[in-house]
């Protein structure tokens, strides 16, 4: 990149185009060129939010209009790029209009930062506080390959990229008092947040193209964007009176989201990136981050999270509230929430994006074709010690069919949910197993929430299948019956192999005397644990649980008894 950084013209994007190939892009031609390329070849998981919500989505929504009806949307989906006038458009707003404002070491603009931040102790940190992987403060990873001592040099693309993550993925962690901040207190700002994505489960619609994937992200508002919503960018044109600090400023607020342009590049902290001359060029090698404006709420126009109802909440609190994803689980161990499309008004229960809800819209009223291969990214990262170090991160891609987002037809939504719940009923019946099997052999049952858990490997073992499964049921029209039959039948039966060669894992483990067992007393009643009994249980669980396997066995027997 240039000396001043310019994000809209220098290549430091990563794309790779429809042919496979990589290659260096800006952020107008990542736009202009999005028809032509396939994704972004981003760090880490983490970062696909953040460039589309920080870059990409506010600059293509400010510049050409959020779309107000299916029709408009549709029109811009399927001609599959941006038209010349749209193009025009895009060069015009990142050129003219705010093109200045792009320059990541601008010396009295910087983009995102606010220019000659000054810490009240007068120091500055590594640039590692803005990497979660890196050692930095408190937060230390066990398999940081650098200590705080270690210098790390980042090029102005790479800051770039860590500077919004930071925006978005902070820690909780004290910040650096800033000069000028009246709420910094003894060098320090305690009661920081998370950045406003470490607050949710993190859901974002993919296509075919970087194209299609704004378009998926982008909400149809049939009232347009709030009056006065505008980008961190043009903080300068909100109207007067808007309560919004200025993000140039060491000063914050603690404030609602003024519309989806502001909710999309929210700047939850004041930075400013620190370089020096290297051999390599100009590098960023310091940092100050200080705190900066607090989202008072999560709103419920946020459109990349699904959400948790509570039909009866306690007073002050919302009836909705983020989901954010369980740590160790496959995307597709969440498909309950995922594809819950209907609001639980009368009860407590997840309720799905408004991204997806509004995809499985568009497929009801034939906008987007039901077999469409869409795709879906999750990432979040979880926090510990009062999310005050990141302890690890969470990201996943996931195909979907779209033919499950319909809310009125629930036929392949409940076959998916089935295939869900089988995987989970034959996960908790081989822990089960094992604890049988621990009894007989004269121990006790492992502890909820210590050691391996044979349910783990198990359901691991099945991801590839369930992707398998998931892509296959992008086809399926609602007349194929016997089709989604045959799948959900082989299904059952990759579920079978798996838990079968889990069982054989465990009574290889199992010592000689778990087959002799043994007899517990537990107040007046006596249970006899022994291998064979627990293995006799498992599988008269497991003929419950896949019922069809059981009854092709069933008639399979039948037919060899009566041949």
């Amino acid at each position: 990149m240039a000396s001043e950084g310019d994000l809209v013209h220098d290549a430091w994007l990563a794309a790779v185009g429809l042919d496979g190939t990589r290659q260096p892009v800006g952020l107008l031609s990542a736009l202009c060129e999005s028809h032509t390329i396939r994704r972004l070849e981003l760090p880490v998981h983490t970062m696909l939010p953040v460039v589309l919500r920080q870059l990409q989505l506010p600059v293509m929504i400010d510049a050409l209009g959020v779309p107000r009806t299916r029709q408009e949307w549709a029109e811009r989906f399927h001609r599959g790029c941006f038209s010349p006038d749209e193009q025009d458009g895009l060069v015009q707003y990142l050129s003219a209009r705010y093109g200045d404002r792009f320059r990541l070491l601008d010396a009295e603009r910087p983009f995102a930062q606010v220019a000659g931040l000054q810490a009240l102790n007068g120091e500055t940190k590594t640039a590692a506080q803005l990497v979660p992987s890196m050692a930095s403060g408190n937060n230390v990873p066990l398999f940081s390959a650098l200590s705080e001592a270690d210098e790390l040099l980042l090029t102005p693309g790479d800051a770039a990229l860590w500077l919004l993550h930071a925006h978005c993925w902070d820690t909780a962690s004290i910040k650096t008092g800033a000069v000028g901040d009246p709420q910094a207190k003894n060098g320090k700002t305690t009661g920081n947040p998370t950045g406003p994505l470490g607050q949710l489960g993190v859901i974002v619609p993919t296509g075919r193209t970087l194209y299609e994937t704004l378009l998926l992200n982008t909400p149809i508002l049939p009232d347009g964007l709030e009056p006065g919503d505008r980008p961190q960018w043009a903080w300068d044109e909100r109207p007067a009176g808007s309560g919004c600090a200025s993000p140039a400023g060491a000063a914050w607020s603690e404030r609602p989201a003024a519309g989806l342009l502001d909710l999309l590049t929210f700047q939850a902290r004041r930075i400013r990136l620190i370089t020096c001359e290297t051999e390599q060029g100009r590098r960023v090698h310091r940092a100050i981050v200080s705190a900066g404006d607090r989202l008072a709420q999560t709103p419920e126009a946020e459109p990349h999270t699904a959400w948790q109802y509570t039909a009866k909440p306690k007073k002050g609190q919302s009836h909705r509230r983020p989901r954010r994803h369980a740590s160790g689980r496959a995307a597709w161990q969440g498909l309950g929430t995922l594809l819950s499309m209907t609001l639980p008004v009368e009860s407590d229960g997840p309720y799905t994006s408004g991204l997806l809800r509004q995809i499985g819209d568009l497929q009801t009223t034939r906008v987007l074709a039901g077999q469409y291969p869409l795709g879906m990214e999750t990432s979040g990262l979880e926090y510990g010690t009062q999310s005050a170090v990141v302890e690890n991160a969470i990201g996943d891609d996931l195909p979907l069919p779209v033919m499950a987002l319909l809310a009125q037809d629930t036929w392949l939504r409940k076959a998916l949910l089935e295939c869900v719940g089988q995987a989970d009923l034959v996960a908790r019946a081989l822990d089960g197993l094992h604890n049988d099997l621990r009894r007989a052999a004269g121990g006790d049952p492992l502890p909820r929430d210590k050691g391996s858990r044979v349910s783990a490997q198990f359901l691991h073992s099945l991801d590839a299948t369930m992707r398998r499964l998931l892509t296959g049921l992008r086809t399926v029209d609602e007349d194929d019956e016997e089709l989604l039959e045959r799948a959900q039948l082989a299904w059952e039966q990759a579920v079978q192999i798996a838990a079968d060669r889990e069982v054989c894992l465990l009574l290889e483990a199992a010592p000689p005397r778990a087959v002799v067992g043994r007899t517990v007393k537990s107040g007046d009643k006596e249970f006899v644990y022994r291998s064979g009994k627990a293995v006799g249980v498992f599988r008269m669980r497991l003929a419950e649980i896949l019922a069809r396997v059981a009854e092709a066995r069933r008639g399979e027997r039948e037919g060899s008894a009566a041949a």
